[in-house]
């Protein structure tokens, strides 16, 4: 497991794409979707010209930067499938990671959320992959929640995501950060739904 806050690469010295990316992902996460053209090929080191042959859009270029850093966010915060703690021990162990990063300078929240939210349509092709995200997401809770026994997996899944979502906010929003409030919520959630230690992962895994 990393280490290091969900990584937003600097501008890479690679293909004329790899540099739209990198810049795109880390100036929208860093200033907002809504960053002009000029300032994004600016810095990628690009002209719009080769920006437009590349991506049919603004739009889509914001959604495959989302694309492009969701790899690197899932492994920030996801046990890997080789983590043999139990169901309660792995859902934790994403607000325990929340926890270590949110004081982290270049951590600024939920980049998905955050797009999402700027965007304003659920049908923009980056609130698309924002929602896949955040599905896998609560499926991954869900999915832990089942094996640990818990009463609603369903809805156990649903609001560990609202604590998630709503605990990013907070630390962008309160200079004192989380204090601990993450993790002491979503094991809250985890006590009243019946989810107990014990019990790693079956076959070894």
């Amino acid at each position: 497991m990393t280490e290091t806050a969900p990584r937003v690469a600097p501008v890479s010295a690679g293909s004329t794409r790899d540099r739209l990316l990198d810049a795109a992902a880390r100036l929208f996460y860093e200033q907002g979707v809504h960053i002009g053209i000029d300032a994004l090929c600016k810095a990628a080191g690009v002209s719009k010209r080769s920006m437009y042959k590349l991506f049919d859009s603004k739009d889509e270029l914001v959604a495959a930067s989302l694309e492009r850093i969701a790899p690197d966010y899932q492994l920030a915060l996801l046990p890997g499938v080789d983590d043999n703690r139990s169901p309660r021990e792995r859902i934790l162990h994403v607000f325990e990671r929340l926890e270590y990063l949110e004081p982290a300078q270049e951590f600024r929240g939920c980049p998905f959320v955050a797009a999402a939210v700027q965007l304003k349509s659920p049908q923009h092709p980056a609130s698309l992959i924002a929602r896949r995200l955040k599905d896998g997401l609560t499926s991954f809770f869900q999915a832990e929640a089942e094996r640990g026994g818990a009463r609603d997996a369903v809805q156990l899944a649903r609001q560990l995501t609202l604590v998630f979502d709503g605990a990013s906010a907070r630390s962008v929003v309160q200079a004192h950060g989380l204090d601990g409030l993450a993790v002491e919520t979503a094991t809250t959630l985890l006590d009243a739904a019946g989810v107990e230690g014990g019990g790693g992962l079956p076959d070894g895994r």
